[in-house]
Order: structure tokens, then C-alpha cells, then sequence
């Protein structure tokens, strides 16, 4: 009986567990339209059927706002599961609440938590991990490894249990407080503009376009992307974005993206017009 203690008027201890467990495959079919999008559907899928018991299309909603794109380190990941069923309870408890909220939340906090995540996981434990791990390794000591993954995931296995409890019950008191003060709109406000700000930069990073074309003019040598760099910079990076953007919004089929980029790409490249 202590092990399925209720722990809120709707959910139980093991249903959290179920959701530690789930976050987990966060990573499990990570792709490049929607990121971890599935996999944070997938943890948190059991407590939305709770919460839209008998209600159908509620539950329809609220799968398609939480398949969508979603991207952070995954050890603090869990509090934004939690912070994100409690706002879904508000949205089922109240009319009247703004669902965008939810994804604007969501959104907001990547940023902040990658931050922490990756300086402290991946900057901090790991390189101490592997540090204490190949001492060992190199005096011939066959728990090299288990030292290696016990460092590691120690930390991991905690911070995934400590912030999904977090992000639900504090998560849901600072929502509350933010909603009464009306500070929530400005918030959402704010969220939208690190959101645009975040894509822009995921831009200028990862997509890579150039013009390579280049002649001489009365003795002067023109470099086209000198010039498109004077416009704007990552001007070309930009306007390939914006043109996937719109073909998906259009409805036109994934699939059909990725092969007109391929199409269009190849013969621009042949044509010299364009390089990476």
C-alpha cells in the first residue's frame, strides 16, 4: 500500500515512478523535426490519460501540444515533466486557462536547464568520471568501468528523481502565484521572444549555405557572399529555413521536404550557385 501512496487528489507514487522511468527513452527516437518531442509525450502519456479521463479530445489536444519540438539536456528533464503536468491539470481544471502557456513554458526553460545541465553533466561529472575511471584503467583494475558509469549516473539517476518532483509541486505554486499577479502573459511574451531568438541562433550554427560565385569587374574582384554578408549575415542560411518553414506549414509532407532540399541542392551545387 506505501508504495502506491497518493501523493495528489488524481496520481499516485508508482504513476511518477512510471514517468522517471519513462524519461529515460527521452532519447530513444530522437529526430530532426521534432527532437525529443516523442520521447517526452511518451514519459508523461500515462498521467495525460488520467487527467483526460472520459475526455477525448482533450486528450487529443494535449498529445498534439506535447509532441512537439522539444530539445535539452536530459537529466533535468524530468522537471519540466512535471511542471508541464501540472499545467496541463490547471488546463483541464480551468476553462479558461491559455493552453499556450504550456509550450511557451516548456520552451522557456530549455534554454536555463541545458545550460546547467550540459556545464554541470557534461562539463563537471563526466570529465571527472572518465578521469577517476582511467586511473584505474591504467593500473590494470578491472572496475575502471562500473567507476566510470556509478560516477556518471549517480548524479544523473538523482537529479531526474529530485526535479520531476520539483517541477510538479513547486512548478505548479510559482504557475499559480505568475498567473494571479498577472505576470504570466509577460512571461509567455518573453518566452516567445527566447524561443525566436534560440532558433535564429540554431541557424546561424547549424545550417551552412554559401555562395562561391565570384568574378572580376574592371579589375575588381566581386565575391557575391561578401556582398549577401553586407545585407545581412547567414542571409542564405536564413531564407532556407524560412522556405522549409513554409512548405511545412503548407502541409506538404515531410518526406517531400527532404527530397526537394536534396534536389534543389545538388543541382545548385553542380551549378556552382551554392556550397557548404
Amino acid at each position: 500500500m506505501a508504495n502506491n501512496e497518493v501523493t495528489t487528489g488524481r496520481f499516485t507514487k508508482k504513476d511518477f515512478r512510471g514517468v522517471f522511468w519513462r524519461s529515460f527513452t527521452l532519447l530513444g527516437s530522437f529526430n530532426y523535426e521534432r527532437m525529443e518531442g516523442l520521447g517526452f509525450l511518451y514519459a508523461i502519456m500515462p498521467l495525460l490519460r488520467k487527467i483526460y479521463k472520459n475526455d477525448d479530445e482533450g486528450l487529443k489536444a494535449a498529445m498534439h501540444r506535447n509532441i512537439a519540438a522539444f530539445n535539452m539536456t536530459v537529466a533535468p528533464s524530468p522537471f519540466v515533466m512535471g511542471t508541464t503536468i501540472a499545467m496541463e491539470e490547471s488546463a483541464k481544471e480551468d476553462p479558461n486557462f491559455d493552453v499556450s502557456t504550456i509550450n511557451a513554458i516548456k520552451v522557456s526553460l530549455m534554454g536555463p536547464l541545458s545550460g546547467i545541465g550540459d556545464t554541470f553533466f557534461w562539463g563537471i561529472i563526466r570529465i571527472l568520471a572518465c578521469a577517476l575511471a582511467i586511473g584505474f584503467a591504467k593500473e590494470g583494475n578491472p572496475i575502471a568501468p562500473f567507476i566510470l558509469l556509478l560516477v556518471f549516473n549517480i548524479p544523473n539517476v538523482l537529479t531526474r528523481l529530485i526535479t520531476l518532483d520539483l517541477g510538479y509541486n513547486k512548478g505548479a505554486q510559482i504557475l499559480s502565484e505568475m498567473e494571479k499577479t498577472g505576470r504570466m502573459a509577460l512571461f509567455t511574451h518573453c518566452a516567445g521572444i527566447i524561443g525566436a531568438m534560440s532558433i535564429g541562433c540554431m541557424i546561424a550554427m547549424w545550417v551552412s549555405i554559401n555562395c562561391p560565385l565570384q568574378f572580376t569587374l574592371s579589375g575588381s574582384e566581386i565575391i557575391i557572399q561578401d556582398y549577401l554578408d553586407q545585407i545581412m549575415p547567414k542571409l542564405l542560411p536564413l531564407a532556407c529555413t524560412l522556405g522549409v518553414y513554409g512548405a511545412i506549414k503548407k502541409k506538404v509532407k515531410v518526406q517531400y521536404v527532404i527530397a526537394g532540399i536534396v534536389v534543389i541542392g545538388f543541382v545548385l551545387g553542380i551549378l556552382g550557385l551554392i556550397s557548404a
